[in-house]
């Protein structure tokens, strides 16, 4: 699903407008990297928690060079699924 058909059946499901819908959207992504970049966690009921993490520094080897080098730390934003999703996701759908 790309990002117009989310919010047509998001306009679907609630009645609102495409171009309301799209403000939401736009403004809780926004909100959303806003807590990211200082660090936080966010966690939405019955879905799951997105959270940044420190990558710490290690060494890589390239396969086609063996050639070893040092790959610095990092911050990566990680999501850990609600139970009921994984579940749910785990049985096709069907709970």
């Amino acid at each position: 699903m790309n990002n117009k058909e989310f919010i047509a059946e998001l306009s679907r499901r609630t009645g609102y407008k495409n171009d309301q819908i799209q403000k939401m959207v736009t403004t809780l992504l926004n909100t959303m990297g806003d807590g990211f970049l200082a660090g936080d966690s966010v966690q939405v009921v019955n879905f799951g928690t997105f959270e940044v993490k420190k990558k710490l520094e290690r060494i890589m080897v390239n396969p086609t060079t063996g050639q070893r080098m040092l790959v610095p730390p990092k911050m990566v934003l990680g999501f850990k699924p609600h139970l009921s999703l994984k579940d749910k996701v785990k049985n096709g759908g069907t709970e």
